[in-house]
């Protein structure tokens, strides 16, 4: 059997993501037409949708029959700290605003300051600013306290373990080897974090009116494998199985494969860069354009390689319109990448030039997302 040429894990992702090969590899269903008018029906589709950058799900279709009887809906998703925000980590919490609205629902965001402990060589301390400072982009996003709490593994876990105690006694050992990979190597705090990643969506459940209550998790789809872990959990603690609706992930400026890192500072656009800064970040992006000029104009770009399209395409051109024909023209050699790199740039300074002051506003009100405010 081939090895797969792409890795996708929670703590992991490189390669050319075959998206195919990562759904049959998971086994979750591709996001279909009639979920889609589904979701239309609750409010016109989002950009994500329509791009398809949201593309996979596990029960959202259950979700969706469940709140048209009239069932409650809360969403939970959540963040792993290691570092400053950047583009790629916001695109999930775009969403999520969205489908807030949409559902009306209540969102419950885990800030998992003990993971990144455990994973990787961060002292606590880091870890727990870098929450800190993560939420000020959530808030800054359009969240509100009346219908958002920020969970802080380490400040709340008095409120998850009950939850996550219960999950880890209905998984096996056997079983999180083989979902997450753990070894004889693992550290025994990391092979118990999965069950208190997954005791966020019991718990949202439980505050919000118990077993009765649809829980729907949008993320990243490399962080699948937690939630494997809470819907076999699910029936013998007696909620329904927790919903998923899963993304693409944002490439980094340097090639459409794999996904942008946020310890790859040339890469990414963080949300605190300075303007400047990411203007000169994407004029060195990777493009799908010809050596030189004349080439250009003669063979056309490719879009599908080149990272600036990408860009535009999944998160900075709303208009279909002007995308599709921005697409076309840049095809046909009418775009140049330098062109192309400049239309991008200016949107993304105009957006960090908006979101750091809504960032910087923020730390007013942090402390009224907590979840014990």
């Amino acid at each position: 059997m081939a090895k797969e040429s792409f890795t996708v894990t929670p703590w992991e992702v490189k390669g050319d993501i075959d998206y195919d090969k990562l759904i049959k590899k998971f086994g979750v269903q591709r996001i279909s037409n009639k979920e889609l008018e589904m979701l239309d029906r609750l409010a016109p589709l989002h950009l994500f949708l329509r791009r398809g950058m949201f593309f996979a799900h596990r029960d959202l279709n259950v979700v969706l029959k469940e709140h048209e009887k009239g069932k409650k809906v809360v969403l939970y998703t959540g963040r792993g700290p290691s570092g400053h925000t950047h583009l790629g980590h916001i695109v999930p919490w775009i969403f999520t605003r969205w489908l807030q609205k949409a559902f009306k629902a209540k969102l419950y965001f885990q800030m998992t300051d003990d993971e990144k402990f455990l994973v990787k060589d961060l002292a606590l301390n880091k870890t727990k600013n870098y929450a800190k400072e993560n939420a000020l982009d959530l808030i800054a996003l359009g969240f509100e306290p009346k219908d958002t709490k920020i969970i802080y593994d380490t400040e709340h876990i008095d409120e998850l373990y009950p939850f996550a105690l219960k999950i880890a006694k209905r998984t096996t050992f056997s079983i999180a080897k083989a979902v997450f990979g753990f070894n004889n190597s693992t550290n025994i705090g990391l092979s118990f974090f999965p069950a208190l990643q997954a005791a966020v969506a019991f718990y949202a459940q439980e505050r919000e009116g118990g077993k009765d209550v649809q829980c729907l998790i949008p993320c990243a789809i490399d962080q699948d494998p937690y939630w494997r872990i809470a819907r076999d959990a699910a029936p013998y603690l007696g909620y329904p199985k927790t919903a998923t609706i899963l993304s693409k992930f944002l490439p980094g400026l340097s090639g459409p494969a794999g996904k942008m890192s946020a310890t790859d500072e040339a890469n990414a656009i963080y949300t605190t860069d300075l303007p400047e800064v990411a203007r000169k970040k994407i004029m060195k992006a990777f493009t799908g354009g010809q050596a030189t000029v004349e080439e250009q104009r003669k063979k056309g770009g490719n879009p599908d390689l080149c990272t600036v399209c990408q860009w535009l395409y999944l998160l900075f051109e709303d208009d279909d319109k002007v995308m599709q024909q921005r697409l076309e023209d840049y095809r046909a050699g009418k775009i140049l990448d330098g062109e192309n790199k400049k239309y991008l740039a200016d949107k993304v300074v105009a957006f960090l030039e908006e979101h750091q002051k809504k960032r910087e506003k923020a730390r007013d009100v942090l402390d009224k997302f907590s979840l014990t405010s």
